[in-house]
């Protein structure tokens, strides 16, 4: 029997994707779905943006999505353009429950760039509008809050509403680092957002940190080193003698 290499494959059968393209899963409301038939709601998702970064600084972001008014395309930020992260982030604040903290530089220098995080989620959900009944957060660390919260580890591309928090993290620090180019010109925030591509790294050898810096973070340390290095504290070698104690030694044994 001779086929017709032109008659179209049933509806049914899949697409074939490209050689070396992986077909990934969006995130779904199924974890919310399951514990809204529970009677368990408001739920939240909340994630952070700008951990990884030599300066800025990181921006929580809590989101309670409306189950009838999820908007089509969330996904993790991460995966997304700059024009579709605005894009959504437009389309959730107009639909969902949301809120925002920012953990500044000198937080992250005095508390670390992980406490100060777990700081900035837990402020976002304690500034929602209603307490939610159960938290799904991105990563390993719950947080510590007056309902339950469940950790889970690549959240943002797994759970629908930390997708949601994702973007609406990301789309404000990335908001945030464009108005700190203009204040700390030469820097080129607005283009990398704070991260340590070369362009960054050749600014800060020949600038030195700005205020809006991490301090502790290796690059910026080593631009201290040779732009200020009065801010530098250096630990005492234990392995130095002290020749005002070596002198009076000396004069003791004459």
């Amino acid at each position: 029997m001779i086929r017709d290499k032109s008659a179209k494959k049933p509806a049914n059968q899949p697409a074939k994707l490209p050689k070396g393209v992986i077909a990934v899963a969006p995130p779904s409301f199924r974890r919310e779905r399951a514990l809204l038939k529970r009677g368990i709601w408001p739920v939240a998702g909340c994630d952070e943006a700008g951990r990884g970064p030599l300066a800025g600084p990181v921006v929580a972001a809590a989101v309670v999505l409306d189950p009838g008014r999820i908007p089509k395309g969330i996904d993790d930020s991460k995966r997304l353009t700059a024009e579709k992260r605005e894009e959504l982030f437009e389309k959730i604040c107009a639909s969902a429950a949301y809120a925002v903290a920012v953990a500044s530089p000198a937080r992250i220098d005095r508390d670390n760039i992980l406490r100060a995080s777990l700081w900035a989620l837990t402020r976002a959900i304690h500034a929602l509008a209603e307490m939610p009944k159960h938290v799904f957060v991105d990563g390993r660390d719950r947080l510590a809050l007056p309902c339950e919260c469940e950790a889970v580890i690549g959240g943002d591309g797994m759970v629908v509403s930390i997708a949601a928090a994702s973007i609406i993290a990301k789309v404000t620090r990335d908001r945030l680092m464009s108005a700190l180019a203009q204040e700390c010109p030469g820097y080129g925030f607005e283009q990398h957002k704070g991260y340590a591509v070369p362009e960054h790294l050749d600014a800060l050898d020949r600038l030195g940190p700005s205020t809006h810096h991490r301090s502790f973070f290796a690059p910026v340390v080593a631009a201290r080193e040779k732009h200020q290095p009065w801010t530098i504290k250096r630990e005492a070698d234990l392995f130095t003698v002290d020749s005002s104690i070596e002198l009076e030694t000396s004069a003791g044994q004459v």
